[in-house]
C-alpha cells in the first residue's frame, strides 16, 4: 500500500492506493536491467552453458611453412630495420654508471611489419608472449645487463631471434628419427608376439580341459 500527499490549493490531503503484491506483478521474459554502468547486464535470452571448442589441427602446409622457415633461419641475415632501438637510465645496482649513462636498451617490433614476413602459425604464439606489448602492438625487448649500449642493443636482438626460434620449434611437429621408428617398429612386434603367445597359451589350457572331461 502506498500513500500518496496531494497538494492543491487548499490543505494538504492525503490517500492510499492499493498495490498488488510484487509475486504478482508480471515481468516478460525478455525484459532487461540494468544495474549500474559497471555491472554486468542481465541478458534477454539464456544461451546455455558455453561451448567448449576443440582446438583445431594445424593445416599440413602450414606446419611445412613454419618448418622451412626454421631451418632457414639466420639471425645475422635478418633485417634489423623492422625493429626501432632506444635508449634510457638504467636502474638498480651496477656500478657508477647507473642512473647517469643511458646504457639500458629498448627494442621494439611493430606486430605489422614483423608478422607479414613470418609464417602463420607463430602469429598467435608471438602476440600471447611475454613480450608482446597490445597498447603498441608491437614486440618489445630490453636490455640492461651491460654499462656500453652497443651490448645492450646486441642483447636485445639476440633474445628477439631467440624467441622467434623458440616459438617457431613449439608449434612445429617434431620430426621422427629412422632410428625412433625402428625401435617402435620393434617394440611393436614384441608385443604382438606376447599377445599372441599368451593367447595360445590360453588355448592350450582350455583344450587341456575338455581332453580332461572327454576321459573321464
Amino acid at each position: 500500500m502506498l500513500n500518496i500527499i496531494s497538494r492543491q490549493s487548499g490543505p494538504i490531503s492525503t490517500r492510499s492506493i492499493t498495490t498488488p503484491p510484487l509475486s504478482r506483478i508480471f515481468i516478460p521474459s525478455s525484459f532487461t536491467v540494468e544495474r549500474s554502468p559497471f555491472i554486468s547486464i542481465i541478458r534477454r535470452f539464456n544461451t546455455g552453458s558455453t561451448r567448449n571448442v576443440d582446438p583445431v589441427e594445424p593445416n599440413e602446409d602450414d606446419v611445412d611453412e613454419c618448418r622451412r622457415w626454421l631451418s632457414q633461419f639466420d639471425a645475422k641475415a635478418f633485417p634489423r630495420s623492422l625493429g626501432e632501438l632506444s635508449y634510457s637510465r638504467s636502474s638498480g645496482p651496477g656500478g657508477q654508471n647507473v642512473n647517469k649513462v643511458s646504457s639500458k636498451a629498448t627494442l621494439r617490433v611493430p606486430a605489422k611489419h614483423l608478422l607479414k614476413d613470418l609464417p602463420t602459425l607463430m602469429h598467435d604464439p608471438l602476440r600471447a608472449s611475454r613480450y608482446y606489448a597490445k597498447a603498441s602492438e608491437s614486440l618489445v625487448i630490453q636490455a640492461d645487463d651491460s654499462r656500453k649500449q652497443a651490448d645492450n642493443a646486441e642483447l636485445c636482438w639476440q633474445r628477439f631471434h631467440q624467441l622467434l626460434k623458440e616459438v617457431a620449434g613449439k608449434v612445429v611437429p617434431g620430426v621422427t628419427s629412422d632410428s625412433q621408428r625402428s625401435k617402435v617398429k620393434n617394440l611393436q612386434k614384441r608385443d604382438n608376439e606376447v599377445r599372441l603367445k599368451q593367447k595360445k597359451v590360453h588355448s592350450n589350457k582350455k583344450a587341456s580341459r575338455r581332453s580332461g572331461r572327454g576321459g573321464d
